[in-house]
């Protein structure tokens, strides 16, 4: 034993000994433990003998008995080294080393007990003592060893356990007790599972793999303190929306922490751990995850050639790992961030070794760069999801919204057009309906040149546009940061209290612009129905108790104002736009009002031309003439509305 920080630990510290601290017995400890064993093993030897009226030879006293037994069973124990071993680590091979030191000093005894009687006429140690003695003794032995072992063992699983998070699962179908059971058999896992939850009223007295069954009542009647408890598991893909929302605000309203854990199909024992995860406020979308049928897919990107621009980004890279699951012959991913793009290609290089990747560092402005990739690996298709999308930075640096977000996208929509491409998506944003920024007005006057594109003549090329609305996890999106936020102890900042947002998952949006790629005609806008808009302060007050805080009290919540050219709800659809039905139902084609070729040509060649005399109005006034429904709100553009 560590005796100097078992010292401090007990009168300097918190009077807590781990089982660090404790070493293994000397050898000496361990044989005087075994010596005493044996001297209690003669004593109980012979008070049973007396107490059966067996009466025992007297030829030699007991108190040369208790040493001559005992010095020759340290003989032996000292020949089979009995006490060498770790104690808490006894095996079977110690048990039997025991066996044979005491059957031996049996034996001895009894070839003694002969030798001696040959000289004085009389047994010293009678047959039914030494039977006694040698069942005695080694039983002892063994269970003093057993009782270290187990007591070890109960204290190492007593500390695991007690830094644990002790968990209640929540259901009891097949999918619950099979995650359950998944925990329970591994011990390495920083869980303990301690029953099960359920909204049916006929478990009471029920248990499950030993573990008793409570009914949301009694959730609701105690507390977490109460029923030993500091966390739930749920299975997020058993249960409905609604029910997810109501109980989720149960387990926050009890202050619980909430963990997820997919379906035993998709668990794999060694990934049990990094599987089960802190529920995230994307799983409490209000609707329900939108899946798109990939199977037109195929045709489409198999062994096809295929660019992705702006790839490095959340919207671009996650399109990219879509279509290499589709096996194309050639995936260039374009970007103009050198950092990003570069992890984005360790990524992908190791996720799909087998995928010919390119990875190019250009601009899209730079129309005679993109030319020559166009020459080299003529293109099938090509997904842009290149462009600056940050209301306030391009509200402050128009110039640079035109030469990227619409320059940018018509050198690739003429290339594409010019090099014969087969289908061009372009990735838009719900602020491009009815705008009241430079971004959104900038991404307008994209489409509106994408959709004249499709009836020039000769033209072969699909051109598509995709519309959505905010992307959870995107880079620069309000979730991430506002974790950030909560992470560094708040407050958070909101612009507006009644601001709302469409929300969808990043593989969504990008399910959608494959989706489209595949099923469009061309000249379409393809919106999905993303639900109901959600409440941005709701999403920040669930995001602060899914971390363990209580708004307005650990995480203070401030309201900003608007930002230049920020409104209060987005639209997927201007408002004169119809829609019109697809096979799927969540997906729409937008009917916008649209220009001819001509015009649009010739207001992107004047407003890209004003940006070489960095005139901000004037841009913005350009702008607005390509855009009509362009209007500037809480903008030193507001002006131009006038």
């Amino acid at each position: 034993m560590n005796f100097d920080r078992l010292k401090s630990s007990i009168y300097g510290g918190d009077n807590i000994v781990n089982l660090s601290d404790i070493r293994y017995l000397p050898r000496w400890m361990v044989l005087l433990i075994d010596i005493f064993i044996l001297f209690v093993a003669i004593f109980i030897s012979f008070y049973t003998l007396e107490k059966l009226y067996v009466k025992t030879a007297e030829a030699v006293p007991d108190s040369t008995k208790y040493p001559f037994i005992i010095g020759v069973n340290v003989v032996y124990m000292y020949i089979m080294k009995t006490y060498a071993g770790i104690i808490r680590h006894s095996t079977f091979v110690d048990l039997l080393k025991l066996l044979i030191a005491s059957f031996l000093t049996c034996i001895t005894l009894m070839v003694a007990n002969i030798g001696i009687r040959f000289f004085i006429k009389e047994k010293v140690f009678l047959t039914p003592f030494l039977i006694l003695y040698f069942a005695i003794s080694v039983t002892m032995l063994f269970m003093f060893r057993l009782f270290v072992k187990e007591m070890f063992h109960f204290m190492r699983e007593f500390r695991r356990s007690s830094s644990k998070k002790r968990i209640l699962v929540l259901g009891i179908d097949e999918q619950s007790v099979a995650v359950a059971r998944a925990i329970l058999d591994n011990p390495q896992l920083p869980y303990s599972v301690k029953g099960f939850l359920t909204q049916r009223t006929d478990s009471k007295r029920a248990s499950l793999l030993g573990k008793p069954i409570l009914e949301r009542q009694k959730l609701e009647k105690f507390s977490k303190e109460e029923l030993d408890i500091d966390s739930v598991l749920m299975i997020r893909e058993m249960i409905s929306k609604e029910e997810t929302d109501s109980w989720v605000n149960l387990f926050q309203e009890k202050d619980l922490q909430i963990f997820k854990a997919p379906t035993v199909q998709k668990l794999r024992d060694h990934d049990l751990g990094r599987s089960i995860k802190t529920l995230q406020i994307e799983d409490l979308l209000n609707r329900k995850p939108i899946k798109i049928e990939n199977d037109e897919l195929k045709n489409r990107l198999y062994n096809k050639s295929i660019l992705v621009t702006g790839g490095a980004g959340s919207i671009g890279s996650e399109i990219v790992r879509q279509v290499a699951q589709f096996n194309p012959s050639q995936i260039v991913v374009l970007d103009q961030a050198e950092t990003p793009l570069y992890e984005i290609e360790l990524e992908l290089r190791e996720k799909f070794p087998t995928i010919n990747f390119t990875f190019v560092l250009a601009n899209i402005s730079n129309k005679h760069r993109l030319e020559r990739l166009f020459q080299k690996y003529q293109f099938s298709a090509v997904y842009h999801a290149a462009a600056y999308k940050h209301v306030p930075m391009v509200e402050e640096n128009p110039h640079e919204a035109i030469l990227v977000n619409i320059y940018g996208t018509r050198n690739l929509a003429t290339l594409s057009n010019q090099y014969k491409v087969d289908r061009f998506v372009m990735v838009s944003t719900d602020k491009a309906v009815n705008p009241t920024n430079v971004m959104g007005a900038s991404k307008r006057a994209a489409e509106l040149f994408v959709q004249a594109l499709q009836n020039v003549e000769d033209n072969t090329t699909k051109f598509i546009t995709t519309r959505f609305g905010n992307v959870l996890g995107s880079n620069g999106s309000v979730i991430p940061h506002f974790k950030k936020q909560i992470e560094n102890g708040g407050p958070i900042t909101i612009t507006h209290p009644d601001i709302v947002r469409y929300f969808m998952t990043i593989p969504e949006a990008c399910e959608l612009v494959l989706q489209a790629g595949a099923m469009g005609k061309g000249g379409e806008i393809f919106v999905f129905d993303m639900g109901e808009p959600v409440k941005i302060v709701n999403l920040a007050r669930r995001m602060i108790k899914l971390s363990g805080f209580v708004p307005d009290t650990d995480i203070k919540i401030i309201f900003t104002g608007l930002r230049p050219g920020e409104k209060l709800f987005e639209e997927l659809l201007s408002d004169d736009a119809k829609t019109l039905p697809t096979h799927h139902e969540k997906i729409m084609i937008s009917k916008d009002p649209h220009m001819d070729f001509e015009q649009i040509e010739l207001l992107t060649s004047r407003i890209t031309k004003a940006v070489l005399n960095a005139d901000k109005v004037e841009i913005v006034r350009l702008l607005k003439e390509i855009v009509p429904e362009f209007k500037s709100n809480n903008s030193v553009y507001e002006v131009l509305d006038n």
